[in-house]
Order: C-alpha cells, then structure tokens, then sequence
C-alpha cells in the first residue's frame, strides 16, 4: 500500500508541477497590441472588410505560442481623414506596438505619416503607390508597387496583346490610380507604345460615356483603367454597351466580387493584374484557399490574401524581436527574407518594399483564368 501511496503522490506531484509551469508560461507569455486599420465601411469597405476576414483566420490558425496578438480593428469609414484619426487613437489611446494598414494608398498615406512621427511599424497589406514608403523608416508593405505593376500591364500590352495605341482612364481623386496610370503611361512610350489620351473622372461621377465616347472616337488598341471597383464596373458596363472594341487592362483593384455585380457580365474578357492566382501549386496557398472557403463559405479575394499575409509577418517579427519594443519590431520587419506567404515569397527590400512576384488574370465567367507570371527581377533585367 505504501508502495502504490508513493507511486500516485510522484503522479500527482508531477501533474502538478506541469499545470504549474503550463499557468507560468501564460502568465508570462508576450502579449503585443496589434492596431487593424481597416475601411470597413461606406465606398471602399469591400477592401478592408475583406482584409478583416484575412486577419481573423490568421489568428484562428496561429499557434498556441508564448506569443499572443491582441487585434484592435479601427474603421477608416474609406477616408484619409478618418484614417489618420483613427491611427492616432490606435496608437495614443490603445497604446498598439504595430499597425495592419490601411488598404488603399491615400488612406495610408495619410496614416503612415502618424506612424513615421510617432515611431510606429505599420505595414500595407495592398497600397501600392510608390510614394508610400520612400524615405520612410517605420512605414512597410506586404504587396507590390505601382511602378512594377504598370510595368506588367504595359509589357503585357506590347508584346502579349501587340498593342501600340492605348488610352488611359484615371481616377483623379486616387494615388492608387495616378501612381498606376503614371507608371503604364512611362512604360508603354519608353518601349514604342503611344499614348492617345488621359481621360479622367472623379469617384462622384456615375456615369461615363463622355470619356468613353472620346474612346470610341480614337480607337485605341487597349484601354487601361486603373480605378476601384465601384467605378470601373460602371465603366465596363457602359463601354459594352457602347460597343468600344479595345482590349481592356486593369490593376488590382477589381479584384472584388462587386465589381462583377455592377459589370453584370461586361468584364468578362479583361485582364487584371494581380498579387496571386487559384491555380498556383503553392501548397501554403492552397492550404489557406480551402481554409478560407470552409470558414467564410467563398474564394479568397487578393485583399483577403494579403492581410493574412501581413498579419503573419507582424507575429513573425514580434517572435524574432521576443519583444513588444516597436523599435525591435520594426528592425526585424526590416529583416524578412524568403517568407513563404500565400501571395508568394516574400522578401522586404531596402526600402521596405515586398519582393514578389506579379501575375496577370483573364476574367472569365465566374472566375479568372490564369495567363502568367512577371517576377521582380525580370523587370530589373528589361532595363539592362
């Protein structure tokens, strides 16, 4: 009986000891705030209510680890004035270590410069103006930039499409769409395309076909459009309707269901740039579609992707620094190299850009068809 006594007290002994570590190792594990700035609503809430979406299966699918992330998600309301308030809440009352955000590139730009003055990381998911992070030191994205994307749809203009003409229809009130119209315009001329004309609208306008009819009077050969969906889906629908024959180019900032709501069918056959593509046999990818699908019943959208993307970045620095010092944070942001995302590979470069590569979509019914990748490093080649 004494013997069995002692055997138990060992058992008991021992589980003890375990709970007790296991309860010291969450009294003591690293809790970092985390600030999500986020459009979550009026025009450009697809962007971030789709980002959220990203975030909230990151942090499902993370590790139970000494690291834990405390999400607070603040709304833009799709504003840069509402952004930059919104930031300096996240930063001066919730006292967050990091920054996801914003989505769009004048809504970061009025963000980051907060963040830069206040000595907070913040990283873009997907703003892609070049601006953004030039001569900054705390300001980071996870996608790529404007100038590297017009580049892939002028390329794919010249020589995929053998286009020589093109017309440009721009967003006057967007840095997304004048960094992306700029960067196509350069490219196309500089390697023997010709520019016909910019024509411009405002985010107010709903309809279009005083632009379009000047498209129709010049018959370019493609027609690039740059813009958000709200506009763009008008945009196609009014260009069907007209019967414009261009081929028609866009950025991704299509890539939302709602665009195909609006275009009602007349986007079928243009071509996107985009951060990923459903036919990729990247295995991570792939593990974070079927996730993605079986938890919000729908695929992915790039916007999904790249918060996902981003949010597991910011946990990889944090475990890196082993601190919530945003100083630290922000040196091993600085430090990724080869992260295996689900938008590709990621490496940040010395301006705290994402390394990565491109690809370019058809849309089709009810989905995208996949024509091709464009890396970094061939565009780096093409100026050789």
């Amino acid at each position: 009986m004494t013997f069995h006594a002692s055997v138990k007290e060992k058992v008991f002994h021992s589980v003890l000891v375990l709970l007790c570590l296991t309860f010291i190792a969450k009294v003591n594990a690293l809790e970092v705030k985390v600030g999500a700035l986020l459009s979550l609503s009026n025009t450009l809430a697809a962007y971030g209510q789709d980002a959220k979406k990203g975030i909230e299966l990151a942090l499902e699918q993370m590790p139970k680890s000494d690291v834990k992330l405390i999400v607070i998600y603040e709304d833009t309301q799709s504003t840069p004035s509402e952004s930059a308030k919104a930031i300096n809440k996240l930063i001066v009352s919730d006292k967050v270590r990091v920054v996801i955000g914003e989505m769009t590139s004048s809504n970061t730009i009025a963000a980051a410069s907060i963040a830069e003055k206040e000595k907070i990381p913040i990283i873009s998911p997907s703003s892609t103006n070049d601006s953004i992070t030039v001569g900054k030191k705390y300001i980071f994205r996870a996608c790529f930039i404007d100038s590297f994307q017009g580049y892939v749809m002028s390329n794919f203009a010249l020589h995929s499409l053998n286009a020589k003409k093109a017309i440009v229809i721009e967003d006057s009130d967007s840095d997304y769409s004048k960094g992306l119209s700029q960067s196509f315009r350069n490219d196309f001329e500089k390697n023997g395309g010709k520019i016909l004309k910019v024509l411009k609208y405002s985010q107010k306008d709903t309809s279009f076909t005083a632009q379009l009819a000047e498209v129709r009077r010049l018959k370019p050969e493609v027609l690039f459009i740059p813009g958000f969906h709200q506009q763009v889906g008008v945009i196609l629908r009014e260009a069907k309707d007209l019967q414009i024959s261009a081929r028609i180019l866009g950025g991704d900032g299509w890539d939302t269901p709602e665009l195909r709501a609006i275009a009602k069918g007349a986007e079928n056959g243009a071509y996107i740039s985009n951060h990923y593509s459903t036919d990729s046999e990247n295995v991570v990818l792939k593990n974070f579609i079927l996730a993605f699908q079986k938890k919000y019943k729908s695929t992915p959208s790039a916007y999904a992707a790249l918060a996902f993307d981003s949010i597991n970045i910011v946990l990889s620095a944090i475990k890196k620094s082993n601190s919530d010092n945003p100083e630290k944070i922000r040196t091993a942001m600085s430090e990724i190299k080869n992260f295996a995302g689900v938008t590709g590979t990621i490496t940040i470069d010395q301006n705290h850009n994402a390394l990565k590569p491109a690809v370019v979509l058809e849309y089709v019914k009810d989905g995208y068809k996949y024509i091709t990748s464009v890396d970094p490093i061939q565009k780096q080649k093409s100026k050789l």
